[in-house]
């Protein structure tokens, strides 16, 4: 189930800390569309897996565990909260250690299909903003504009040193780089749904950019 142009989905790709939740929501209201973050999905997978004690590593438990579960992002103004089994994780799925392992679940391609399928299902019903690392290129390769963010190391760090103290937690800054450089290896290098630029998509550096910024580069390309 592929989208079509009677059904608007615009797709963002891109590392850690390049800005994609944060324009995405603003651009999904800004268009009066739904925010889809396809990578609270495998947070929420990856939380439910830690609190049952499901090994991490296999596959075919996870899977069955996948099976059983009913993840749902909610939007709520400018607000979206993720809906894990009835219950809202927002707050819980950002915890360092389901950021950490949730490589574990992301790389596995039976529970991929199944996150792909679902947010499918999503794009088809209504008109989505959807971030994520493969959406361009895998879940939604035939959506209406693509764009792909990026932002030099410096600044992504920065930029996640920044979120975390204002959630009130203490940064390693040296330890919290060295983190997202091995997320950046582990998200390209995978072998099922790697973090990879869409030939269609759109390149927008944010390093020098505001929020407002990167918005008004976007709306440029999709009023065209």
């Amino acid at each position: 189930m592929t989208a079509t142009h009677s059904i608007q989905v615009i797709t963002i790709d891109g590392p850690a800390g390049a800005g994609k939740s944060t324009v995405a929501k603003r651009l999904a209201q800004k268009l009066n569309l739904s925010y889809l973050d396809t990578g609270a999905m495998y947070r929420a997978l990856t939380l439910k897996a830690i609190q049952l004690n499901v090994n991490l590593e296999d596959e075919e438990a996870i899977v069955a565990m996948a099976r059983e579960t009913n993840i749902d992002l909610e939007n709520h103004d400018s607000c979206s909260r993720v809906m894990l089994d009835g219950k809202d994780v927002s707050e819980d799925i950002r915890t360092l250690e389901v950021t950490n392992k949730t490589f574990y679940i992301a790389q596995k391609p039976s529970v991929r299909a199944i996150m792909v399928e679902w947010q499918r299902i999503i794009g088809s019903k209504k008109g989505i903003v959807v971030e994520g690392r493969d959406v361009g290129t895998v879940v939604f390769p035939k959506a209406n504009k693509k764009f792909y963010l990026d932002a030099n190391i410096d600044e992504r760090s920065r930029r996640r040193a920044e979120e975390l103290r204002e959630k009130g937690k203490d940064v390693d800054e040296q330890q919290l780089t060295a983190e997202i450089i091995e997320r950046d290896h582990k998200d390209l290098t995978r072998s099922v749904g790697p973090l990879k630029k869409a030939d269609d998509a759109v390149c927008i550096n944010t390093t020098h950019l505001s929020i407002d910024g990167v918005i008004e580069e976007m709306m440029k390309y999709i009023q065209q």
